[in-house]
Protein backbone atom coordinates (compact mmCIF):
# COMPACT_ATOMS: atom_id res chain seq x y z
CA UNK A 1 0.00 0.00 0.00
CA UNK A 2 1.05 3.52 -0.81
CA UNK A 3 1.91 6.25 1.91
CA UNK A 4 -0.79 8.21 0.90
CA UNK A 5 -3.26 5.06 0.96
CA UNK A 6 -2.17 4.74 4.81
CA UNK A 7 -2.18 7.97 5.31
CA UNK A 8 -5.80 7.96 4.18
CA UNK A 9 -6.92 4.29 6.21
CA UNK A 10 -5.40 5.80 9.34
CA UNK A 11 -7.36 8.85 9.03
CA UNK A 12 -10.46 7.16 8.34
CA UNK A 13 -9.77 4.80 11.81
CA UNK A 14 -9.41 7.82 13.27
CA UNK A 15 -12.88 9.80 12.28
CA UNK A 16 -14.82 6.90 13.23
CA UNK A 17 -13.33 6.62 16.61
CA UNK A 18 -15.10 7.73 19.73
CA UNK A 19 -11.89 7.55 22.12
CA UNK A 20 -8.56 8.09 20.43
CA UNK A 21 -5.39 7.71 22.20
CA UNK A 22 -1.51 8.03 21.27
CA UNK A 23 1.76 6.77 22.68
CA UNK A 24 4.83 8.06 21.53
CA UNK A 25 8.49 6.66 22.28
CA UNK A 26 11.59 8.67 21.45
CA UNK A 27 11.41 7.89 17.83
CA UNK A 28 9.10 10.89 17.35
CA UNK A 29 11.81 13.32 18.87
CA UNK A 30 14.64 11.88 16.83
CA UNK A 31 13.95 15.10 13.99
CA UNK A 32 14.02 17.49 16.69
CA UNK A 33 18.03 16.68 17.37
CA UNK A 34 17.32 13.80 20.40
CA UNK A 35 18.71 10.47 19.69
CA UNK A 36 16.57 7.49 20.07
CA UNK A 37 17.40 4.56 22.44
CA UNK A 38 17.47 1.53 20.29
CA UNK A 39 17.89 1.95 16.91
CA UNK A 40 21.09 0.29 14.91
CA UNK A 41 24.08 2.52 15.29
CA UNK A 42 22.73 5.45 15.86
CA UNK A 43 20.53 4.51 19.57
CA UNK A 44 22.17 6.09 22.65
CA UNK A 45 22.71 2.41 24.43
CA UNK A 46 25.37 1.17 21.68
CA UNK A 47 28.26 2.63 22.78
CA UNK A 48 27.35 2.55 26.67
CA UNK A 49 25.71 0.19 29.33
CA UNK A 50 22.86 1.54 30.56
CA UNK A 51 22.46 -0.10 34.08
CA UNK A 52 26.49 1.06 34.23
CA UNK A 53 25.52 4.65 34.14
CA UNK A 54 21.63 4.55 34.07
CA UNK A 55 20.14 3.32 36.77
CA UNK A 56 19.39 4.39 40.06
CA UNK A 57 22.14 1.96 41.59
CA UNK A 58 24.71 3.76 39.66
CA UNK A 59 23.69 6.69 39.99
CA UNK A 60 24.02 6.44 44.08
CA UNK A 61 27.20 5.09 43.88
CA UNK A 62 28.42 7.31 41.36
CA UNK A 63 26.46 10.10 40.14
CA UNK A 64 29.74 11.92 38.38
CA UNK A 65 29.66 8.45 35.85
CA UNK A 66 25.73 9.70 35.24
CA UNK A 67 26.12 13.01 34.63
CA UNK A 68 29.80 12.66 32.17
CA UNK A 69 27.05 10.72 30.07
CA UNK A 70 24.74 12.54 29.98
CA UNK A 71 26.49 16.13 29.38
CA UNK A 72 26.75 15.72 25.74
CA UNK A 73 22.89 15.01 25.61
CA UNK A 74 22.03 17.74 27.75
CA UNK A 75 22.71 20.20 25.02
CA UNK A 76 20.84 18.40 22.66
CA UNK A 77 17.44 18.40 25.19
CA UNK A 78 18.27 21.87 26.02
CA UNK A 79 18.42 22.92 21.91
CA UNK A 80 15.34 20.76 20.74
CA UNK A 81 12.24 22.21 19.32
CA UNK A 82 9.24 20.43 18.96
CA UNK A 83 8.69 18.95 15.39
CA UNK A 84 5.75 18.83 13.35
CA UNK A 85 4.42 15.45 14.64
CA UNK A 86 4.47 16.56 18.28
CA UNK A 87 2.45 19.75 16.66
CA UNK A 88 0.55 17.10 14.83
CA UNK A 89 -0.93 15.13 17.78
CA UNK A 90 -1.46 18.61 19.60
CA UNK A 91 -3.78 19.78 16.87
CA UNK A 92 -5.71 16.47 16.95
CA UNK A 93 -6.46 17.31 20.33
CA UNK A 94 -7.75 20.92 19.89
CA UNK A 95 -10.24 19.50 16.86
CA UNK A 96 -10.94 16.57 19.31
CA UNK A 97 -9.89 13.87 17.88
CA UNK A 98 -7.55 12.80 20.10
CA UNK A 99 -7.85 12.41 23.76
CA UNK A 100 -4.68 12.54 25.25
CA UNK A 101 -0.80 11.58 24.62
CA UNK A 102 0.62 8.95 26.90
CA UNK A 103 4.81 9.10 26.15
CA UNK A 104 7.83 7.28 27.53
CA UNK A 105 9.87 10.50 26.66
CA UNK A 106 11.67 12.92 29.13
CA UNK A 107 11.60 15.93 26.65
CA UNK A 108 8.80 17.96 27.55
CA UNK A 109 8.30 18.75 23.77
CA UNK A 110 4.78 17.24 24.06
CA UNK A 111 4.04 20.36 25.97
CA UNK A 112 5.95 22.81 24.37
CA UNK A 113 3.81 21.71 21.51
CA UNK A 114 0.75 22.71 22.42
CA UNK A 115 -0.70 18.90 23.94
CA UNK A 116 -2.71 19.67 27.01
CA UNK A 117 -3.29 15.94 28.38
CA UNK A 118 -0.53 14.31 28.86
CA UNK A 119 1.01 11.46 30.57
CA UNK A 120 4.95 11.02 31.26
CA UNK A 121 5.49 7.97 31.95
CA UNK A 122 9.40 7.93 32.98
CA UNK A 123 9.40 11.37 34.55
CA UNK A 124 10.55 15.02 32.59
CA UNK A 125 13.18 17.62 32.75
CA UNK A 126 11.77 20.44 34.21
CA UNK A 127 12.59 19.45 37.43
CA UNK A 128 15.18 18.32 39.81
CA UNK A 129 15.84 16.56 43.09
CA UNK A 130 17.86 16.55 46.28
CA UNK A 131 18.99 13.02 46.71
CA UNK A 132 19.82 14.25 50.64
CA UNK A 133 17.17 16.82 51.44
CA UNK A 134 14.54 15.82 48.94
CA UNK A 135 13.74 19.54 47.92
CA UNK A 136 12.78 19.76 44.32
CA UNK A 137 13.10 23.05 42.42
CA UNK A 138 12.92 23.90 38.83
CA UNK A 139 15.35 22.49 36.36
CA UNK A 140 16.12 25.18 33.72
CA UNK A 141 18.96 27.40 35.29
CA UNK A 142 20.75 23.93 36.65
CA UNK A 143 20.53 22.21 33.34
CA UNK A 144 21.87 25.16 31.32
CA UNK A 145 24.56 25.59 34.02
CA UNK A 146 25.60 22.15 33.83
CA UNK A 147 25.55 22.65 29.94
CA UNK A 148 28.26 24.87 30.70
CA UNK A 149 30.46 23.55 33.65
CA UNK A 150 29.59 20.08 33.29
CA UNK A 151 29.79 19.69 36.84
CA UNK A 152 27.82 17.55 38.96
CA UNK A 153 24.80 20.04 39.83
CA UNK A 154 24.41 20.37 43.63
CA UNK A 155 21.50 21.73 46.36
CA UNK A 156 22.15 25.18 47.03
CA UNK A 157 20.37 24.01 50.31
CA UNK A 158 22.52 21.78 51.88
CA UNK A 159 25.06 20.37 49.04
CA UNK A 160 23.32 17.05 47.98
CA UNK A 161 23.41 15.87 44.52
CA UNK A 162 20.30 16.92 42.13
CA UNK A 163 18.67 14.50 40.33
CA UNK A 164 16.60 14.81 37.58
CA UNK A 165 13.20 14.22 37.97
CA UNK A 166 13.11 11.16 35.25
CA UNK A 167 12.99 7.76 36.00
CA UNK A 168 16.32 6.03 36.01
CA UNK A 169 16.54 1.92 35.71
CA UNK A 170 15.45 -0.08 38.56
CA UNK A 171 13.35 3.14 39.71
CA UNK A 172 9.15 2.57 39.89
CA UNK A 173 7.47 4.47 37.68
CA UNK A 174 5.31 7.58 38.59
CA UNK A 175 2.00 5.27 40.14
CA UNK A 176 -0.11 8.20 39.67
CA UNK A 177 0.82 9.11 36.23
CA UNK A 178 0.49 5.50 35.19
CA UNK A 179 -2.38 4.67 36.00
CA UNK A 180 -3.81 7.91 34.44
CA UNK A 181 -1.98 6.43 31.14
CA UNK A 182 -3.47 3.04 31.61
CA UNK A 183 -7.05 4.23 32.99
CA UNK A 184 -6.72 6.48 29.68
CA UNK A 185 -5.37 3.64 27.13
CA UNK A 186 -8.47 1.43 28.63
CA UNK A 187 -10.81 3.48 27.58
CA UNK A 188 -9.34 3.72 24.08
CA UNK A 189 -11.28 2.23 20.96
CA UNK A 190 -8.04 3.36 18.92
CA UNK A 191 -4.33 3.29 19.94
CA UNK A 192 -2.24 5.40 18.05
CA UNK A 193 1.48 4.12 18.81
CA UNK A 194 4.48 6.87 17.23
CA UNK A 195 8.11 6.19 17.67
CA UNK A 196 8.16 3.60 20.13
CA UNK A 197 9.71 0.25 19.98
CA UNK A 198 7.78 -1.07 22.22
CA UNK A 199 10.93 -2.73 24.36
CA UNK A 200 10.55 -1.08 27.95
CA UNK A 201 8.35 -2.63 30.56
CA UNK A 202 5.73 -1.75 31.76
CA UNK A 203 5.02 1.03 29.35
CA UNK A 204 5.29 -1.55 26.13
CA UNK A 205 2.80 -3.66 28.27
CA UNK A 206 -0.02 -0.99 27.84
CA UNK A 207 -1.07 -1.55 24.06
CA UNK A 208 -2.17 -4.91 25.30
CA UNK A 209 -4.78 -2.91 27.77
CA UNK A 210 -6.20 -1.51 24.85
CA UNK A 211 -6.71 -4.45 22.81
CA UNK A 212 -8.08 -6.93 25.37
CA UNK A 213 -10.84 -3.95 25.48
CA UNK A 214 -11.40 -4.14 21.60
CA UNK A 215 -8.78 -1.06 20.24
CA UNK A 216 -7.70 -0.76 17.11
CA UNK A 217 -3.76 -0.23 16.88
CA UNK A 218 -1.88 2.35 14.37
CA UNK A 219 1.82 2.24 14.64
CA UNK A 220 3.85 4.42 12.95
CA UNK A 221 7.52 3.63 13.50
CA UNK A 222 10.39 2.90 11.66
CA UNK A 223 11.27 -0.63 13.39
CA UNK A 224 9.39 -3.80 13.66
CA UNK A 225 7.23 -3.80 16.99
CA UNK A 226 5.75 -6.97 19.07
CA UNK A 227 2.79 -5.79 18.03
CA UNK A 228 2.97 -5.67 14.55
CA UNK A 229 0.84 -8.46 13.36
CA UNK A 230 -1.94 -7.28 16.02
CA UNK A 231 -2.18 -3.72 14.39
CA UNK A 232 -5.27 -2.65 11.82
CA UNK A 233 -2.48 -0.70 10.43
CA UNK A 234 1.79 -0.42 10.17
CA UNK A 235 3.27 2.77 8.89
CA UNK A 236 7.00 2.67 8.67
CA UNK A 237 8.03 6.50 7.83
CA UNK A 238 8.60 9.46 9.47
CA UNK A 239 6.04 10.64 12.28
CA UNK A 240 6.90 14.02 11.45
CA UNK A 241 6.32 13.73 7.63
CA UNK A 242 2.91 11.25 8.42
CA UNK A 243 1.25 12.80 11.37
CA UNK A 244 0.41 16.31 9.64
CA UNK A 245 -0.78 14.45 6.75
CA UNK A 246 -3.51 12.39 8.56
CA UNK A 247 -4.62 15.25 10.35
CA UNK A 248 -4.65 17.76 7.07
CA UNK A 249 -6.94 15.04 6.06
CA UNK A 250 -9.13 14.88 9.04
CA UNK A 251 -9.69 18.28 8.60
CA UNK A 252 -10.71 18.40 5.44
Amino acid sequence: MELSQQIQQAAAIIKKARNVVAMTGAGISTISGIPDFRSPNSGVWDSVDPLAVASIHAFRQNPKAFYNWIHPLSSLFMQAEPNAAHYALAQLERSGHLKAVVTQNIDNLHHRAGSKTVFELHGHLREVTCVQCYRVQPADGILRQFVDDAQVPRCPECGGVLKPNTILFGEQLPMQEFVAAQMAIEAADVLLIVGSSLEVAPASDLPLVALDNGAKIVIINYQPTYLDSKAELVIRDNSALVLPQIAAALSE
